[in-house]
């Protein structure tokens, strides 16, 4: 997406906005029409960095390059975060991120539906406030803060506060369509990663292994049955995994950050996505929560003042929706993987990755639909 229609995006909702007489500081974006090439080097990108911050910051335009330094924070499988400082004057030093959007990614991101929420999530105290937009990414404001580990999601206390912030989150109103994108969503991904070629033999021998015609079987049945379940449709983040959490241990403070795969979803897909990232990029499944674990995080999010006051029958509900969606959770990555296989110039096997997911999927798949048809039987009698 070029920075023009993203710019024609951003006023668009902005009048809409004005016109609803919504107070939002968001509203006056800055944007510029330049982009980063993301194969270059750090050292290759800085001189470009520098001019995409002193053609969005007006007031750094005249400032002499040496007072510009450029860092990488974080290489993930989408996007590459950078932190530029700027020395504006003798004491006063300033710290952005900008993040360069990955390679071909509006295949598997819908950026307009990114850029409609991020404001309304931004108002609400959610992840970094947005700066500028531009050709292939977004400059938004520095988190001090570290990224969390797989390994700190499951810390009971960390759990608890990851639990809260997540009912906050899911209580934001984004105002548009309310209806869930999920399985729109899962079967656009099926549609763009049943027809692929690779060039390389390996890989296209790999997929050729699939059975497609399996894949949509297992859509449609966990389709249907997580709509018996009738689980709350709340505007869901998608993506909890630990590198989209970040802590600052000074203030104590936890931050949700990267709305990218934001969308109206299922409150059951959201918590169950974020439970199988306790396996993290390694898929490490028997790090998938034990049902105490489950318990604790749903106590804090149903009731984070008096989590001990939650019922049993609450409990049981949230499981059991949880547990189920989680199988859409291995659906919706598996087949993400398959076009960043195709698409994406990353160095990461997303052809293996769908292995892993779908593979985890199906040893899953019938303790997961049993305990939720078993639910459901019990409910109805």
């Amino acid at each position: 997406m070029g920075a023009t229609t993203v710019r024609k995006i951003w006023d668009a909702m902005a009048v809409a906005d004005q016109a609803n007489d919504i107070h939002d500081s968001n509203l006056h974006i800055q944007s510029s029409q330049l982009t980063v090439d993301t194969a270059l080097s750090l050292h290759q990108m800085a001189p470009r960095l520098r001019e995409l911050c002193k053609d969005i910051f007006k007031k750094w335009s005249n400032l002499e390059d040496s007072r510009f330094s450029v860092e990488t924070v974080s290489g993930g499988i989408t996007n590459l975060l950078l932190k530029v400082s700027v020395k504006e004057d003798q004491e006063n030093e300033v710290s952005v991120t900008v993040r360069l959007y990955g390679p071909n990614t509006d295949y598997v991101i819908n950026r307009e539906r990114e850029l409609q929420a991020i404001k309304y999530l931004s108002a609400a105290g959610f992840g970094a406030k947005l700066l500028g937009v531009f050709g292939n990414g977004m400059v938004q404001s520095f988190i001090n803060a570290r990224t969390l580990t797989p390994a700190d999601m499951r810390k009971p206390k960390l759990a608890a506060e990851i639990a809260k912030q997540l009912r906050k989150f899911h209580q934001v109103d984004i105002p548009g369509s309310k209806e869930p994108q999920l399985w729109s969503d899962i079967f656009k991904f099926y549609e763009n990663a049943s027809i692929l070629h690779f060039d390389n033999i390996e890989k296209q021998r790999k997929y050729e292994t699939i059975s497609f015609k399996e894949v949509y079987g297992e859509v449609i049945e966990i389709k249907e049955l997580t709509s018996c379940l009738d689980a709350p449709v709340v505007f869901s983040h998608n993506d909890l995994l630990s590198g989209n959490l970040m802590l600052n241990e000074d203030e104590d403070k936890l931050y949700i950050i990267d709305f990218e795969y934001g969308s109206y979803s299922y409150r059951g897909f959201d918590i169950g996505n974020h439970f199988n990232e306790y396996a993290g990029y390694d898929c490490d499944y028997s790090l998938y929560p034990s049902k105490d674990e489950q318990y604790h995080f749903f106590r804090h999010y149903l009731h984070s003042d008096k989590p001990h006051e939650v019922s049993d029958e609450e409990l049981e509900a949230l499981y059991v929706e949880t547990n189920t969606l989680m199988l859409a959770s291995h659906l919706f990555w598996a087949l993400w993987a398959l076009i960043q296989a195709k698409m994406s110039p990353i160095d990461f096997d997303y052809l293996g990755y769908f292995f892993l997911r779908y593979n985890e999927y199906k040893r899953q798949k019938d303790h997961c639909c049993s305990l939720a048809r078993s639910y459901l039987s019990i409910c109805r009698s």
